[in-house]
């Protein structure tokens, strides 16, 4: 798909795309979001600045405000990712491709950097992003690392897999670790049971993918942690991305780098 970030935005405003968004508009930052109640959102704020690597915060709205005012332009919160979910009390009850129904003017929305926007660099290197030549959603994994708690908000952190060959690791962790606003270098290298993965082959969320003889699995903080805390702290009304389903913005990624 050919289209520019504002171009996309306005086919998933229209429901012409619904699929998970790594791999399309290669150099732009895409991001995840969750949207709480003023009520919560304080803690959640705080909760982020505590925990930056699973939560880089690229942008938190106004109270009420549906529309981005830093990372994109024409960019309605509430129906331009492709995919939504709605959680209550900490379960998962409904998802959706437009949320304007559900909107209060209590919201406050937080747009979350997401490391697909470090991929298209990593492919630029020749470093094969697996779950896009499989036709796939990203590997997701819950994991056993605690994040550090904040207010009501606690929880362990959700993170990414992607199948990496030996002699390209160091490659893959210095690229991503230049954007520190898309989660940055890996967490953790290999054995996935010293981060709690049980079966590496049944991700809590997205899908499976191959993993080759020659390579290892390099895990990254993943923007799908928001929605572990809210398994896990229970606030009354959440809404966020599907996991894999982001916002493509306007940002570049050059622009994140430092």
């Amino acid at each position: 798909m050919g289209a520019s970030p504002v171009e996309l935005r306005r086919l998933i405003r229209t429901g012409a795309y619904t699929a998970p968004t790594s791999g399309l508009c290669p150099g732009y930052a895409q991001a995840n979001l969750i949207v709480l109640p003023k009520e919560q959102a304080y803690d959640f704020l705080l909760f982020a600045q505590r925990n930056p690597k699973p939560c880089p915060l690229l942008e938190v709205t106004e109270t009420g405000a549906r529309q981005t005012s830093i990372c994109a332009t024409d960019c309605d919160i509430a129906t331009d990712f492709p995919r939504y979910r709605i959680y209550r009390y900490g379960e998962l009850v409904d998802e959706t491709t437009d949320v304007s129904e559900l909107w209060r003017d209590d919201f406050v929305s937080f747009v979350i950097g997401c490391s697909f926007s470090f991929e298209s660099e990593l492919v630029e290197a020749g470093i094969e992003m697996r779950h896009n030549t499989m036709g796939r959603n990203v590997s997701m994994y819950l994991t056993n690392v605690a994040c550090r708690p904040a207010g009501s908000m606690s929880g362990n952190m959700v993170m990414s897999m992607r199948p990496i060959p030996y002699d390209q690791v160091v490659r893959a962790t210095q690229i991503s670790g230049a954007i520190p606003q898309v989660h940055g270098a890996p967490l953790h290298i290999g054995d996935p049971s010293a981060i709690g993965i049980d079966d590496v082959s049944k991700p809590d969320f997205g899908d499976p993918v191959d993993i080759r003889e020659g390579e290892v699995p390099v895990f990254w903080a993943c923007g799908v942690t928001p929605q572990s805390v809210v398994m896990n702290s229970k606030p009354p009304l959440a809404i966020t991305h599907a996991p894999g389903c982001m916002l493509v913005t306007d940002t570049k990624n050059i622009d994140l780098k430092g």
